[in-house]
């Protein structure tokens, strides 16, 4: 059922150009809108759950709604098409799981044309009471592109304590669609969820675990499909291609964006328009920095300390991807930015496993190491540095403002002094550790050669 589900999504997505073209049916009533803003609110009571829908009405496409003078709705005579377009247009589009089943057997109990000033959807009590209550009066003079449509849905449900879960395709009913989602379980504070488009499965009570799985795969794919952290990684690959010394560089890097994710994630970056501009251009230096410093000649003892310290700045990048999809992560927030980041090292230790072998056939087969090293970091170094020069042009066009010098600039600059205090002490002890290993090392190739002459 899930594979013919994805056949039927992958044809609406491609036969969304003809409807844009004009290859519609001629009974149809208006064209897709462009923006639609879908607001939902889920709620559980006793052996039923209850899913209210307000969509525009003109997102009800192929139906010739009832209409006088230049376009005012003749609202007796609309009962009939609502239900069938809430059937069509939504209930068919809606896909909730208890405790992993999908939910049958769903029941429309209500439909109403509402204003648009009207603001019932602000809690579930006054949007059902809405929905249930006195339809507006046959008098009414509303235009049907201004019109907003509610729907009440009820699902049988096991229990009011399981756990629920939700895809939605309701992304069809515009060309760009908001979905605003408001989920309560009994005695439990109201859970808001926004998305864009399709929003695939959505946990909306989610376990420790489903949270940890869906963290792991987005830092995984970010690494991926993120090409500046792609490049920063293949630039510490370049000059040494040993997978057990770089996966500890590669683990400083992961532990010291992992710092940075988590503070910024509990508030402690600044919440600035021209913060992220400077973080993505400090992004692009690091890149510039790994690259010429290749060139010239790297060092492996270093390098970790210099993966370690660039992780800093990457990790406020990785915050700015996650401010919206914390949202899924439920009461497992500190679970969720762990597994993000345990996600991002199994992508990078990936890159390695690919990479290295690769490099080793490119230096051996078709050009020299030395200069293949050279070519290829003045290659990253060249589109780093464009990169870097684009987005220091934005950073500067946003107005720097000295921040307020009050207590509360004063306890945040505090925090973070002792945070790199610590930091830097972490950073003297990791190497003093290093420093001994290497002399371990170089005393038992010494005994080793003495063993050998003797």
């Amino acid at each position: 059922m899930h594979f013919f589900r994805m056949i039927r999504r992958g044809l609406r997505v491609a036969l969304l150009p003809l409807l844009f073209l004009g290859f519609t049916p001629e009974t149809r009533a208006h064209e897709i809108p462009t923006t639609v803003t879908v607001q939902t609110i889920i709620r559980p009571d006793g052996q039923v759950l209850r899913v209210l829908v307000r969509v525009p009405l003109n997102s009800m496409r192929d139906f010739a709604w009832p209409v006088t003078g230049p376009g005012y709705l003749i609202l007796p005579e609309m009962e009939s098409q609502l239900q069938e377009a809430a059937r069509l247009w939504i209930v068919d589009y809606l896909r909730i799981y208890e405790e992993g089943s999908l939910l049958t057997n769903a029941r429309i109990e209500g439909v109403r044309i509402s204003l648009p000033s009207d603001q019932s959807f602000a809690s579930y009590e006054s949007a059902l009471a809405n929905i249930l209550g006195p339809p507006l009066s046959d008098d009414t003079q509303l235009f049907w592109e201004q019109a907003l449509f509610d729907v009440l849905i009820e699902y049988p449900i096991a229990s009011d304590e399981s756990r629920f879960s939700i895809d939605s395709e309701l992304a069809h009913l515009g060309i760009f669609t908001t979905t605003i989602l408001r989920f309560q379980l009994p005695g439990n504070p109201e859970r808001l969820f926004q998305f864009s488009g399709l929003s695939g499965l959505v946990e909306l009570d989610p376990r420790w675990y489903q949270a940890a799985l869906r963290f792991v795969s987005l830092g995984f794919m970010h690494i991926l499909e993120g090409i500046d952290h792609l490049l920063f990684i293949f630039c510490l690959v370049i000059p040494f291609r040993r997978f057990l010394p770089l996966v500890a560089v590669v683990t400083a890097f992961t532990v010291a964006h992992s710092i940075t994710l988590i503070a910024s994630a509990l508030g402690y970056a600044p919440n600035t328009l021209w913060f992220p501009p400077l973080i993505e251009t400090l992004i692009a230096l690091s890149i510039v920095y790994m690259a010429f410093e290749n060139i010239v000649g790297a060092n492996l003892r270093r390098r970790w300390v210099v993966a370690f310290s660039f992780g800093l700045v990457h990790g406020f990048g990785f915050s700015f991807l996650l401010r919206e999809s914390l949202q899924f992560a439920g009461e497992h927030l500190t679970m969720s930015l762990l597994a993000f980041n345990v996600g991002v090292e199994l992508g990078q230790i990936l890159v390695l496993i690919l990479a290295i072998p690769i490099l080793h056939l490119l230096f051996r087969y078709v050009v020299a190491e030395r200069l293949g090293v050279i070519l290829l970091s003045a290659l990253i170094a060249h589109t780093s540095w464009h990169w870097m020069a684009e987005r220091w042009q934005e950073f500067r066009e946003y107005p720097l403002a000295w921040p307020a010098m009050d207590a509360a600039f004063f306890a945040s600059l505090t925090r973070w002094i002792m945070a790199i205090l610590i930091l830097g002490a972490f950073v003297w002890m990791a190497l003093g550790v290093m420093d001994r290993i290497e002399r371990l090392r170089g005393d038992m190739k010494g005994g080793k050669s003495e063993v050998g002459t003797g």
